[in-house]
């Protein structure tokens, strides 16, 4: 599709993958890699914490967008095991520890998403999630796949900013020490949360999957494609 009416749709992620499922939706697609900060406090629950960390990098983003009629799309995803959240490995006996943990057993990769529409953004300050519960703000649920909330809007009613989640339950099989280090030799573990991809050579060990195969991957195309209906953009020309 390229139509100029719709809005250029930007990617604030590096990620290849990040960029290669997007890309399915078949919009004008640009990307602009973030540097947002990715800390957090412990006592985050994983939910707030792939949400928050999904606006940061869409925010950070957009004095690098310029002036325009935009959406910027953030997304972060981590593995949580026993409510421990794994993030990147710092290096191979990290990854080595990661997967020795995961192997036999089911874990939850939570993938956070948010929405700035550039050229609605500035009518009114977004509300940050901690604020939904005092001062309002839409949720909508997705069944047991996620939900997104409306964090601001234009006065016209159309929305300014969202974020949300998706939650999603994966299984590996057991692994024995000679697979799990010649799976690190291959380098895929080493730049991926809980130390591997569900996309490459990493599929091997999924034993099954609960939830949305994409928000494994890094980005839940079902849930994107509710938060752009909320802006009438649709690969469909609905609306």
């Amino acid at each position: 599709m390229n139509d100029n009416s719709i809005p250029s749709i930007i990617l604030a992620s590096g990620s290849p993958r990040r960029r290669e499922l997007l890309s399915l939706l078949g919009l004008p697609l640009e990307v602009i890699p973030s540097e947002a900060d990715e800390s957090f406090p412990p006592e985050w629950a994983p939910e707030r914490i792939v949400s928050e960390l999904a606006l940061r990098k869409a925010e950070a983003v957009i004095p690098l967008a310029g002036k325009r009629d935009a959406v910027i799309v953030g997304s972060d995803t981590i593995v949580v095991l026993d409510g421990r959240v794994l993030g990147k490995p710092a290096n191979e006996k990290e990854s080595r520890e990661m997967l020795s943990a995961l192997q036999g057993r089911s874990h939850k990769v939570y993938t956070g998403l948010a929405c700035i529409r550039l050229w609605e953004r500035e009518v009114n300050a977004a509300l940050r999630l901690e604020e939904l519960g005092t001062r309002g703000g839409e949720t909508i649920k997705l069944g047991d796949l996620g939900q997104f909330s409306i964090l601001s809007e234009s006065p016209a009613g159309t929305p300014a900013v969202m974020a949300g989640y998706t939650e999603s339950r994966v299984t590996f099989r057991p692994m024995s020490g000679e697979e799990i280090g010649g799976y690190i030799r291959t380098g895929e573990p080493l730049d991926k949360a809980g130390s591997y991809g569900i996309q490459g050579i990493g599929s091997v060990f999924i034993e099954k999957i609960e939830g949305d195969f994409y928000s494994v991957m890094g980005l839940p195309l079902n849930l994107l494609y509710q938060m752009l209906l909320r802006y009438s953009i649709s690969p469909f020309n609905i609306g």
